[in-house]
């Protein structure tokens, strides 16, 4: 079974910046849709960014569009977030996921993606 493990959270100050890594298990990340979500406490999660692994597509939440980039290495077994700009309202933990797609497109709901990471914090303060 593929295991997820992310790294790179921390407190960082407004503007600032963090890069978010995620690394399976010595295989590459099966799936589909390989994601990044984060949940702040009281809310609900959200998909932040998406990339589609046979191509490359990506899509991105409006709040974080022209700040946050997903990537992945040509291995597919990592998987990076770089979060520029950084507000407050980014403070969560974030999550990198993999699940698979339907009707060729990945879905922004939690509950299609089958392997999770156990998260990192990240705190933006003002």
């Amino acid at each position: 079974e593929v295991q997820l493990v992310e790294s790179g959270g921390g407190s960082v100050q407004v503007g600032g910046s963090l890069r978010l890594s995620c690394a399976s298990s010595g295989y590459s990340i099966s799936g589909d849709c390989i994601a990044w979500f984060r949940q702040a406490p009281g809310k609900e999660r959200e998909r932040v960014a998406v990339i589609y692994s046979d191509g490359g597509r990506t899509y991105y939440a409006d709040s974080v569009k022209g700040r946050f980039t997903i990537s992945q290495n040509n291995a597919k077994n990592t998987l990076w977030l770089q979060m520029n700009s950084l507000k407050p309202e980014d403070t969560a933990m974030y999550y990198c996921a993999a699940g698979v797609s339907l009707y060729y497109t990945c879905s922004d709901l939690p509950n299609r993606y089958n392997f999770w990471g156990q998260g990192t914090q990240v705190t933006v303060s003002s």
